[in-house]
């Protein structure tokens, strides 16, 4: 049986991950739509500017790369993941609604 992280890892292999340089990018082009993950108490604290928030209900590293995959699946075709996530954003310089 495979564990979350064993899962987690599987798909961050298979999803392009981006910088967070070139999710800032994306997002000054408004040519992207970008999914938050996160649980409700880390949203509570902000995100990224005119993202959805679709909670995975899971508490864990790597979640974006796992709701990427699972939108690869269901025949999305231009999914990325953030490499280094929310706080990766922030780190950037990256602005936060609160």
């Amino acid at each position: 049986m495979k564990t979350a992280n064993d899962l987690y890892r599987e798909a961050r292999a298979r999803v392009r991950q981006i910088s967070a340089k070139e999710a800032l990018e994306l997002h000054a082009a408004g040519r992207a739509t970008f999914v938050d993950v996160r649980d409700l108490n880390e949203v509570n604290l902000g995100m990224i500017p005119g993202a959805i928030h679709l909670d995975l209900g899971l508490d864990a590293g790597n979640r974006s790369a796992l709701a990427a995959e699972t939108l690869r699946e269901m025949g999305y075709t231009d999914v990325v993941s953030l490499d280094s996530g929310f706080r990766g954003w922030v780190e950037a310089g990256g602005d936060i609604q609160d």
